[in-house]
Protein backbone atom coordinates (compact mmCIF):
# COMPACT_ATOMS: atom_id res chain seq x y z
CA UNK A 1 0.00 0.00 0.00
CA UNK A 2 1.25 3.45 -1.13
CA UNK A 3 0.46 5.00 2.81
CA UNK A 4 -0.24 4.20 5.84
CA UNK A 5 -3.76 5.58 5.64
CA UNK A 6 -4.26 3.22 3.98
CA UNK A 7 -3.25 0.72 6.54
CA UNK A 8 -5.33 2.08 8.68
CA UNK A 9 -8.44 1.66 6.85
CA UNK A 10 -7.52 -1.92 6.44
CA UNK A 11 -6.31 -2.41 10.41
CA UNK A 12 -9.87 -0.83 11.46
CA UNK A 13 -12.17 -2.75 8.78
CA UNK A 14 -10.39 -5.92 10.62
CA UNK A 15 -11.89 -4.64 13.94
CA UNK A 16 -14.87 -4.03 12.57
CA UNK A 17 -15.55 -7.41 11.02
CA UNK A 18 -14.21 -8.72 14.20
CA UNK A 19 -17.46 -7.14 16.10
CA UNK A 20 -15.97 -4.78 17.71
CA UNK A 21 -17.99 -1.75 18.65
CA UNK A 22 -14.78 0.13 20.12
CA UNK A 23 -11.19 1.19 17.99
CA UNK A 24 -8.66 3.39 19.44
CA UNK A 25 -6.20 5.01 16.85
CA UNK A 26 -3.17 6.47 18.11
CA UNK A 27 -0.41 7.86 15.67
CA UNK A 28 2.96 9.31 17.79
CA UNK A 29 5.67 10.97 15.22
CA UNK A 30 8.82 11.03 17.58
CA UNK A 31 11.03 12.65 15.50
CA UNK A 32 13.92 12.69 17.90
CA UNK A 33 13.64 9.21 18.50
CA UNK A 34 13.15 8.60 14.90
CA UNK A 35 10.01 6.62 15.20
CA UNK A 36 6.15 6.76 13.76
CA UNK A 37 4.34 4.59 15.81
CA UNK A 38 0.60 3.13 14.84
CA UNK A 39 -1.15 1.35 17.06
CA UNK A 40 -4.80 0.06 17.13
CA UNK A 41 -6.76 -0.59 19.63
CA UNK A 42 -10.09 -2.63 19.60
CA UNK A 43 -12.74 -4.61 21.60
CA UNK A 44 -13.52 -7.24 18.94
CA UNK A 45 -13.59 -11.08 19.25
CA UNK A 46 -9.72 -11.12 19.37
CA UNK A 47 -7.70 -14.13 17.93
CA UNK A 48 -5.93 -17.31 19.75
CA UNK A 49 -2.37 -18.06 20.42
CA UNK A 50 -2.37 -19.88 17.59
CA UNK A 51 -3.54 -16.98 14.70
CA UNK A 52 -1.90 -14.30 16.17
CA UNK A 53 1.63 -16.80 15.26
CA UNK A 54 -0.15 -17.58 11.83
CA UNK A 55 -2.19 -14.36 10.72
CA UNK A 56 0.66 -12.67 9.34
CA UNK A 57 0.51 -15.34 6.69
CA UNK A 58 -1.00 -13.93 3.64
CA UNK A 59 -2.35 -17.59 2.72
CA UNK A 60 -4.31 -17.21 6.67
CA UNK A 61 -7.63 -15.45 6.71
CA UNK A 62 -10.91 -15.81 9.03
CA UNK A 63 -12.84 -13.98 6.12
CA UNK A 64 -15.29 -16.88 4.68
CA UNK A 65 -15.63 -15.36 1.05
CA UNK A 66 -12.14 -15.59 0.30
CA UNK A 67 -9.04 -17.32 1.24
CA UNK A 68 -6.14 -14.15 1.00
CA UNK A 69 -6.02 -11.91 4.04
CA UNK A 70 -2.92 -9.57 2.79
CA UNK A 71 -3.71 -6.48 4.81
CA UNK A 72 -1.45 -7.82 7.95
CA UNK A 73 1.09 -9.52 5.49
CA UNK A 74 1.65 -5.87 4.17
CA UNK A 75 1.83 -4.47 6.81
CA UNK A 76 4.62 -6.00 8.37
CA UNK A 77 6.50 -6.25 4.99
CA UNK A 78 5.92 -2.67 5.20
CA UNK A 79 7.57 -1.75 8.24
CA UNK A 80 10.29 -4.32 8.00
CA UNK A 81 11.14 -2.86 4.90
CA UNK A 82 11.16 0.36 6.91
CA UNK A 83 13.16 -0.64 9.53
CA UNK A 84 10.82 -1.27 12.09
CA UNK A 85 8.06 -4.39 13.03
CA UNK A 86 4.44 -5.04 13.53
CA UNK A 87 3.48 -5.96 17.27
CA UNK A 88 0.30 -8.06 17.71
CA UNK A 89 -1.69 -9.01 20.86
CA UNK A 90 -4.96 -10.95 21.07
CA UNK A 91 -7.10 -12.41 23.36
CA UNK A 92 -10.42 -14.20 22.33
CA UNK A 93 -12.95 -12.36 23.62
CA UNK A 94 -11.20 -9.20 24.67
CA UNK A 95 -9.78 -7.78 21.49
CA UNK A 96 -6.64 -7.14 19.83
CA UNK A 97 -3.69 -4.48 19.76
CA UNK A 98 -1.64 -4.04 16.87
CA UNK A 99 1.42 -1.58 16.92
CA UNK A 100 3.38 -1.06 13.79
CA UNK A 101 6.64 0.93 14.13
CA UNK A 102 8.62 2.39 11.60
CA UNK A 103 12.06 4.43 11.21
CA UNK A 104 10.71 7.58 10.75
CA UNK A 105 13.70 9.05 8.73
CA UNK A 106 13.82 5.54 6.45
CA UNK A 107 13.91 5.92 2.79
CA UNK A 108 11.13 3.15 2.08
CA UNK A 109 8.72 4.59 4.83
CA UNK A 110 5.29 5.16 3.08
CA UNK A 111 3.86 8.52 3.60
CA UNK A 112 1.21 8.65 6.15
CA UNK A 113 -1.20 9.93 3.68
CA UNK A 114 -4.45 12.17 3.93
CA UNK A 115 -5.34 11.22 7.42
CA UNK A 116 -7.83 13.61 7.64
CA UNK A 117 -9.58 11.91 4.49
CA UNK A 118 -9.34 8.91 6.23
CA UNK A 119 -10.65 9.35 9.77
CA UNK A 120 -13.56 10.94 7.90
CA UNK A 121 -14.61 8.27 5.82
CA UNK A 122 -14.49 5.78 9.08
CA UNK A 123 -16.56 8.12 10.90
CA UNK A 124 -19.10 8.70 8.22
CA UNK A 125 -19.16 4.89 7.24
CA UNK A 126 -19.03 3.54 10.60
CA UNK A 127 -21.41 5.90 12.87
CA UNK A 128 -22.11 2.97 15.38
CA UNK A 129 -18.52 2.53 16.18
CA UNK A 130 -17.11 4.59 19.57
CA UNK A 131 -14.33 5.51 17.27
CA UNK A 132 -11.17 7.43 18.96
CA UNK A 133 -8.34 8.98 17.21
CA UNK A 134 -4.95 10.30 18.77
CA UNK A 135 -2.29 12.04 16.67
CA UNK A 136 1.04 13.18 18.26
CA UNK A 137 3.25 14.70 16.45
CA UNK A 138 6.10 16.02 19.32
CA UNK A 139 4.46 17.52 21.70
CA UNK A 140 1.84 18.96 19.45
CA UNK A 141 -1.50 16.44 20.08
CA UNK A 142 -4.78 16.10 18.61
CA UNK A 143 -7.88 14.12 19.39
CA UNK A 144 -11.10 13.08 18.23
CA UNK A 145 -14.19 11.00 19.85
CA UNK A 146 -16.88 9.87 18.24
CA UNK A 147 -18.96 10.28 21.57
CA UNK A 148 -18.12 13.67 22.06
CA UNK A 149 -18.78 14.25 18.57
CA UNK A 150 -22.28 12.82 18.39
CA UNK A 151 -23.39 14.69 22.21
CA UNK A 152 -21.90 17.93 20.10
CA UNK A 153 -24.20 17.14 17.02
CA UNK A 154 -27.30 15.98 19.21
CA UNK A 155 -30.00 13.94 16.62
CA UNK A 156 -27.33 14.99 13.67
CA UNK A 157 -26.13 12.05 12.03
CA UNK A 158 -22.38 11.74 10.83
CA UNK A 159 -23.75 11.32 7.29
CA UNK A 160 -25.64 14.36 7.30
CA UNK A 161 -23.79 16.32 4.28
CA UNK A 162 -23.10 19.86 6.52
CA UNK A 163 -21.93 17.44 9.26
CA UNK A 164 -19.15 15.64 6.45
CA UNK A 165 -18.24 18.93 5.00
CA UNK A 166 -17.41 20.20 8.77
CA UNK A 167 -15.61 17.14 9.95
CA UNK A 168 -13.39 17.33 6.78
CA UNK A 169 -12.83 20.75 7.73
CA UNK A 170 -11.89 20.12 11.64
CA UNK A 171 -9.91 17.23 10.77
CA UNK A 172 -7.77 18.63 8.53
CA UNK A 173 -7.16 22.09 10.37
CA UNK A 174 -6.55 19.84 13.67
CA UNK A 175 -4.21 17.90 12.00
CA UNK A 176 -2.14 20.73 9.87
CA UNK A 177 -2.10 22.49 13.24
CA UNK A 178 0.46 18.97 14.47
CA UNK A 179 2.93 20.25 11.66
CA UNK A 180 2.82 23.93 13.08
CA UNK A 181 -0.24 24.97 10.51
CA UNK A 182 1.35 23.29 7.30
CA UNK A 183 0.54 19.82 6.23
CA UNK A 184 3.76 18.15 5.26
CA UNK A 185 5.26 14.47 6.60
CA UNK A 186 8.62 16.07 8.04
CA UNK A 187 9.10 16.92 11.72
Amino acid sequence: MRELALHILDLVQNAIEAQASRVELCINEDCAKDVLTIRVLDNGRGMSEEMVRTVRDPFVTTRFTRRIGLGLALLDMSTARSGGSVEIESEPGRGTKITASYQYSHFDRPPLGNMAATIQTLITLNPQLDFSYHHIVMKRAFSVETRELAAAIGDIPFTHPEIIEWLKEYLAAGIANLYGGEQFEDC
